[in-house]
């Protein structure tokens, strides 16, 4: 807006373009003052008058200009020379403007603009239109001012008076820009350029130039407004205007050059002269107390020291701003201090006070209703929530970013949320969720040609390929990301696919190699000074070094990654960090250090799992890419010869997520919450009372790897097999086998055993029970041998700490391949096989066999009856594809299980429900109220995700007839036993929790006992060995015991242990 008081200059120049010259004036006028009375010595007179009246403005006599131009407007009038009255109006309007009298200044220059119309004086139309503009200009009516100014402009333009074009055109330009109207400003900037180009008037084109550049920087068009900076005429233009400011000691405009010469080299990328400008610009805001100002230069150096990754001095100038715009009730300003807050704590890898200043900065955007702006900071809290790890905030806020950018149809914004999701999943150690949104992110980074996108998608691809093994996926994904990142000169990333091809290259055993990228990635991260990057690469250093038995190299590089993890507060880096680290002082022999770091790694893995919440899935999925700490650190400890400490940790390591669980849900049910457990921290005395209070002997295991040098390579193998034994009143005694024969002599390991003793015997897995191929051939020899040898490793390392009683109960705690072992037919060198000498059970980890055994209390125990007994055979059968891609086909009828549940339904006299009976809406009813459920029908299980799994029933319905783990998990059951009579019910996924699938979602859905099956069940002996087991289970509430004389039956009968060894009875005994 122009001052409101015109200065003298002004004032004289627009009179001047009005006012008739005086030359023509009669030579009598010259002489005389002294005039006769005719109508031409009056008007000399007026004349006189008019000019005199210039005169005495020129010499600031203004009282005196005022009196002479009303005696000229008099005489005009008088003799009615309308051109004479309209100059004098104007002059009058003019000067009653300077005296800041607006509506006399108005009510002046409308009396001329009239008279002007009316006889088509278009100079003193130009002049009155003008001055009316001004005046409505400076009085912020813009709407008014811009009406004046259009008529003025159509009258030069009719008369082709370029200079006056010209200046309208100015005047019109400033207007629009006072009414945020940046296409019509802009427009009319443009008119006047070619005007001034035409007219050779340099100092227009130098206002029009850098004019332009503000007002397209205004608009948001930050590319046309550079386009126009970097005219040298511009970059003239802004410094002049500060020359001439400065001269004329006026600190405003002063002031004001300096903020437009400060935006302009920020917007030129010259971040050094933008800090410098905007330093001093806040400097004179200080001192002529112009707090908006301030508020708003402080916000732009706070964003231009976050451009050049100073953000220490962003975080002082944002948080200065944000006093400031808060103290004006600034929103925007608000907004952009609280952005350069968030990203400038990023930068310096404090994700917490990101996350802090990124929530405050959401608010504010959803009170304001910005959604452009909340997307993005929906992004970003994604972003650190991840960081932080905390997956489950960080999943929410990725899901709304995908959900906003999908309803506005941004591409670019539902690639970066689908990235970010991506990237959550594969911290959580979900690959395969993780895969699918990298692929659709990529897809739409591919069809709008977004090549940084692009290259995002491929680095994520490449590393959820890494994580399941996929290397030459990996290494492909990678090296497509790698020539991105050159191809666009972006060093950042750059360096992160450097990186991420040296660990391809490592676990490939090309250590060399991987070293190579590892420093050349090193040296980027240094250079860029990114913290995150350079601790990541330490540490794959590190491990690189690891894997070459260089361990003094290893720790050296480890521990610098560590410190740079725990400076930037990186959790994934310090558990990371600290598990290699372990292990790397542990093969130097320094036990007591790599006991304390492997102690702090698993506090950090613990507390990024607290994070997830109830998240059962999240958790299982995450714990499989922490596991390996734990035995890394039984190895130290036993080799301090601290066993006890060791079984504490070995059940610290398993079934985490499940017990979580079962502890939550116990706690639900239990207003008194006197089930709540510290199973955070197992201690010895914890496991102890457990095994005294099941009366048996408990037998945990847990396989160790270590690194051997083979043919000059460094490679892992299987090492030992650690056992404890907890006898019921509570002796521990620790035990191990040596696990190194199996590879080294027999080709093998100890889950190829486990495999090939299964095969042998002749149990396989297919989709569907009492299919063709449900029991493979077996091989007596074969399966005599492997069996034995299972036995060898597994049951004669502790064979004389066993119970001598068979009723006695010995609980296994299974790790790893060994979930798939059927403890029952383990044959000793006699023959004989385990379950003749002793009453086998199973169990996740000790620790869930307390919270079954609370089940338990919870559900009570009572002899089985018909009337609390929900028994199910041989549904009609759903459809369900037998493979991935597959034409679903409808499972084959069972006969068997139907004469099986009918079998057991007369024996406990109760109604079965058989066929179309049996509809999984029926079922998922009746489940909660039975106290004995046996389901004899298919199942199914799934090996990749676990909660799949699922049991067949007949369809109805919207139900699709597969009761699945996944919807088992949902359900509250009130059972004291489950049965279920089909094929591999006791499989699923195995994880570093136990086992995924029907029997962990049937225990945390409150059964406190589950029989299940480990292979494809054989239809008649099936039926035979169930039938055994109700009928021993209706003389003794010992179900263990029960399940063991139905196998002996059966064996009898069905001597192939195919037969009878399928079954698995998991938690409470009685």
């Amino acid at each position: 807006m122009r001052d409101r008081k015109l200065s003298l200059t002004t004032l004289i120049t627009l009179i001047l373009s009005v006012s008739q010259p005086i030359a023509n004036l009669p030579p009598l006028f010259q002489a005389s003052q002294v005039l006769a009375q005719t109508p031409a010595n009056r008007k000399a007179e007026a004349d006189r008058l008019l000019q005199q009246g210039i005169e005495q403005l020129q010499s600031s006599q203004f009282e005196a200009a005022l009196e002479s131009w009303q005696k000229a407007l008099m005489i005009y009038r008088d003799i009615q020379d309308r051109h004479g009255e309209a100059s004098a109006l104007i002059n009058l309007g003019t000067i009653y403007l300077y005296f800041n009298n607006n509506t006399k200044a108005i009510e002046y220059f409308e009396q001329s603009l009239a008279i002007a119309k009316e006889n088509k004086y278009y100079n003193a139309q130009i002049a009155a239109l003008g001055s009316l503009g001004e005046i409505y200009n400076s009085l912020g009516d813009y709407k008014k001012t811009i009406e004046y100014h259009l008529s003025r402009l159509e009258v030069t333009r009719k008369i082709k008076n370029r200079l006056a074009e010209k200046d309208t055109l100015q005047d019109l330009a400033e207007a629009y820009l006072a009414m945020q109207n940046y296409p019509q400003a802009i427009e009319a900037l443009e008119n006047y350029l070619v005007i001034s180009q035409k007219l050779k008037d340099r100092e227009g084109e130098k206002y029009a130039l850098g004019s332009l550049g503000i007002y397209y920087y205004s608009s948001g068009n930050h590319a046309k407004a550079i386009e126009y900076y970097r005219q040298p005429l511009a970059m003239e233009f802004y410094q002049q205007k500060l020359i001439t400011a400065r001269k004329n000691k006026n600190r405003q405009v002063e002031a004001s050059a300096i903020g437009i010469i400060a935006i302009v080299y920020d917007a030129l990328g010259d971040n050094t002269k933008a800090i410098e400008y905007y330093e001093e610009r806040i400097k004179i805001a200080r001192e002529l107390k112009d707090k908006e100002n301030e508020g708003h230069y402080l916000a732009n150096l706070g964003y231009a020291y976050l451009k050049v990754n100073h953000y220490s001095k962003a975080v002082e100038s944002a948080q200065k701003g944000l006093e400031i715009a808060r103290e004006l009730k600034n929103f925007q300003k608000q907004a952009v201090c609280l952005r350069v807050l968030g990203e400038s704590y990023s930068g310096l890898n404090d994700n917490k006070q990101a996350n802090y200043y990124y929530q405050q900065l959401l608010a504010l955007s959803q009170d304001k209703k910005d959604i452009p702006d909340e997307i993005e900071i929906l992004s970003s809290l994604s972003i650190t929530y991840r960081e932080l790890g905390y997956y489950t905030q960080a999943i929410e806020f990725a899901q709304r970013h995908l959900l906003i950018a999908r309803k506005l149809n941004d591409k670019i914004q539902q690639a970066e949320a689908l990235t970010n999701l991506g990237a959550v999943y594969n911290d959580l150690g979900n690959y395969i969720q993780a895969i699918e949104y990298h692929k659709e992110s990529l897809k739409i980074a591919q069809e709008i040609k977004s090549i940084t996108h692009e290259a995002n998608s491929l680095g994520e691809l490449g590393i959820a390929y890494f994580d399941i093994n996929d290397y030459v996926k990996a290494l492909d994904y990678y090296q497509q990301f790698l020539a991105i990142a050159q191809k666009l000169k972006d060093k950042q990333n750059e360096g992160i696919a450097l990186s991420e091809l040296g660990l391809v290259y490592d676990q490939i055993d090309d250590h060399k190699k991987a070293i190579n990228y590892y420093q050349l990635s090193l040296a980027i991260a240094r250079e860029l000074k990114e913290t995150l990057l350079e601790a990541n690469t330490l540490m794959n250093l590190g491990r690189a070094y690891i894997s070459l038995g260089n361990y003094t190299k290893a720790i050296e590089y480890t521990q610098q990654g560590l410190f740079l993890s725990k400076k930037i507060n990186y959790p994934l880096g310090k558990g990371f960090g600290s598990t290699n680290l372990g292990l790397a002082l542990y093969r130097t022999g320094k036990l007591a250090e790599a006991e304390k770091v492997l102690v702090d790694g698993i506090q950090v893995w613990e507390s990024l799992r607290s994070g997830l919440g109830n998240n059962d899935i999240h958790k299982v999925s995450i714990f499989d890419k922490q596991a390996s700490i734990y035995p890394i650190l039984q190895q130290v400890l036993i080799a301090q010869n601290k066993n006890d400490e060791a079984l504490e940790i070995a059940e610290r390591g398993r079934s985490r997520a499940l017990l979580d669980l079962l502890n939550s849900r116990l706690s639900n049910n239990n207003s008194t919450q006197s089930f709540q457990l510290n199973f955070q921290q197992p201690t010895l005395s914890l496991l102890q009372q457990i095994a005294k209070q099941q009366k048996a002997t408990l037998i945990e295991y847990s396989i160790i790897a270590d690194n051997f040098k083979i043919q000059g390579k460094q490679v892992t193998y299987e090492s030992e097999l650690y056992i404890w034994v907890i006898k019921p009143a509570g002796e521990v005694t620790f035990r191990k086998a040596d696990l190194k024969p199996l590879w080294q002599k027999e080709n093998s390991t100890l889950g190829n055993l486990v495999i090939t003793s299964r095969n042998s015997i002749g149990a396989t897995s297919t989709p569907f029970r009492g299919a063709v191929d449900v029991v493979g051939k077996p091989n007596a020899p074969k399966a005599k041998n492997n069996l034995k040898r299972l036995h060898e490793l597994l049951i004669n390392p502790i064979a004389d700490l066993l119970p001598k009683n068979s009723n006695d109960h010995v609980i296994f705690i299974p790790q790893s391949s060994l979930f798939l072992v059927p403890f029952a037919a383990l044959q000793d060198a006699d023959g004989k096989y385990l379950i003749e000498k002793h009453t086998i059970l199973t169990s996740p980890s000790i620790q869930v066999l307390d919270l079954t055994h609370k089940q338990k209390q919870r559900t009570g125990t009572k002899p089985i009856e018909g009337k609390d007994t929900l028994i199910v055979g041989n549904p009609m059968m759903p459809f369900l594809a037998p493979k991935i891609g597959e034409t679903p086909q409808q499972l084959i009828s069972l006969p068997g299980a139907e004469l099986e549940a009918n079998a057991i339904s007369k024996l406990l006299k109760t109604e079965p429900l058989i066929g179309n009976k049996a509809t999984e809406a029926t079922i998922v009813k009746r489940l909660p109220q039975a106290r004995f459920i046996h389901l004899a029908t298919h199942g199914i299980f799934d090996d990749i995700q676990g909660l799949n799994s699922g049991i067949a029933l007949t369809p109805s319905g919207k139900e699709d007839g597969l009761l699945t783990a996944s919807e088992i998990l949902d359900l509250k059951l009130n059972a004291e036993l489950v049965v279920l009579s089909a094929c591999d019910t006791g499989r699923g996924r195995i994880s570093g929790d136990g086992v995924i699938g029907l029997s962990r979602s049937l225990i945390s859905a409150g059964v406190p006992s589950v029989l299940v099956s480990l292979w494809s069940v054989p239809d008649t002996p099936t039926a035979l060995l169930m039938t055994e087991f109700y009928q021993n289970l209706q003389k003794s509430q010992d179900k263990a015991q029960a399940l063991r004389q139905a196998m002996l039956t059966t064996m009898k009968i069905n001597p192939n242990p195919v037969d009878w060894a399928a079954f698995t009875l998991i938690g409470e005994a009685e």
